[in-house]
């Protein structure tokens, strides 16, 4: 199996949507987990510092992506019932957002166990991983197939996964550069009225800023009321291909996605993926390491799911992101810059709020 950079086009809405998964060929482990000291990525955003504080029980992230697979060792215990949206021949949802859809068949869709993965893999399970918030459960809604999907399929994704429970819902998707325009000019709203309609039922969306190297978060990122979310390598440089975190409501933060290859596979984030499909380039087995977008998303959203597992409200728990987000330059916090947004995700801070 080759790595691979996720694209395609919708297929029944003007907006073509992807997994943002980067083009792409440690620390020390307080945690059972064989692949933990490769896991920058938790310490970049000093996870386990807020782990004695929680770990996020009680909180519900919805990833609306390719699907999940429903028996991958290390989410045991941590997925519920979810829906899919993808190859529904009538009534929809028409699965329980398995990563394999209607069909039955992998039609390379391992992108949204990548995520699940980097948001709640059991922790000191002796196997794989640890997640962000290994507490936390995961609501899996399939609106990908092949990595690609169109903006009604992820709008009904998103709506659903806000009227089942979802506290916090993981968009490692976007639009083309340019995707925003269609929003704007009301060509296609149905991503950004759904995220305001998940708002409005109390769930945080937080969304990919893109991985095209242009200036702007892509849709639904920039149009929304998600937070946005640019990437950041092991060295805490603003990653070559992300987005610049940029959008009219300033609501954009950093997090961990490796550096696209360029520093190898442990450059980049390692996480669960379907039993048997990790690539043979980074691991094999069910286990492999991605860079993207995709991949900072989740360490954002695991972070949120911290905050909504202590009592806060929507509102307190995006205050708590931004307000506690490091600038690795300025080694400021709360301040907002053009390359990083408001920073880091510190997950130890926001924690302490």
């Amino acid at each position: 199996m080759t790595r691979k950079s996720l694209v395609g086009v919708a297929t029944s809405a003007a907006l073509a949507v992807a997994a943002l998964i980067a083009v792409a060929p440690g620390a020390q482990a307080a945690a059972a987990d064989p692949l933990r000291d490769k896991q920058w990525g938790l310490d970049q955003i000093n996870a386990e510092a807020a782990w004695g504080v929680t770990t996020g029980t009680g909180a519900v992230v919805a990833v609306v992506d390719t699907g999940v697979d429903l028996k991958q060792p290390d989410l045991a215990g941590r997925l519920l019932p979810g829906a899919t949206f993808t190859g529904c021949a009538g009534t929809r949802p028409c699965g329980n957002g398995d990563f394999r859809g209607p069909d039955g068949t992998n039609d390379g869709d391992e992108h949204g166990t990548h995520v699940a993965g980097i948001v709640a893999a059991v922790a000191n399970n002796g196997i794989g991983v640890a997640g962000v918030a290994p507490g936390a459960k995961i609501l899996p809604v399939k609106v990908l197939e092949g990595g690609s999907g169109s903006s009604q399929d992820i709008a009904d994704g998103i709506r659903w996964a806000a009227d089942h429970g979802a506290d916090v819902i993981n968009l490692s998707l976007g639009t083309a550069p340019g995707g925003q325009l269609l929003t704007i000019l009301g060509v296609d709203t149905l991503m950004r009225d759904a995220i305001t309609y998940a708002r409005e039922k109390g769930a945080l969306t937080v969304a990919a800023a893109g991985n095209s190297s242009t200036p702007l978060c892509s849709d639904p990122a920039f149009t929304s009321a998600a937070i946005c979310v640019g990437a950041t390598d092991s060295a805490r440089v603003h990653s070559f291909y992300s987005e610049l975190p940029v959008k009219l409501d300033l609501k954009s933060v950093s997090a961990p996605g490796g550096s696209g290859g360029l520093t190898g596979c442990d450059g980049d984030v390692w996480s669960t993926v379907p039993v048997g499909t990790g690539s043979d380039v980074c691991g094999g087995g069910s286990y492999d390491s991605y860079a993207g977008t995709s991949m900072a998303t989740p360490h954002v959203a695991g972070v949120a799911a911290l905050l909504y597992s202590q009592g806060r409200s929507v509102t307190e728990v995006e205050d708590a992101i931004l307000s506690t987000s490091r600038d690795p330059l300025l080694g400021l916090v709360g301040v907002w810059t053009p390359l990083y947004g408001y920073g880091i995700v510190d997950a130890a801070a926001a924690v302490a709020y």
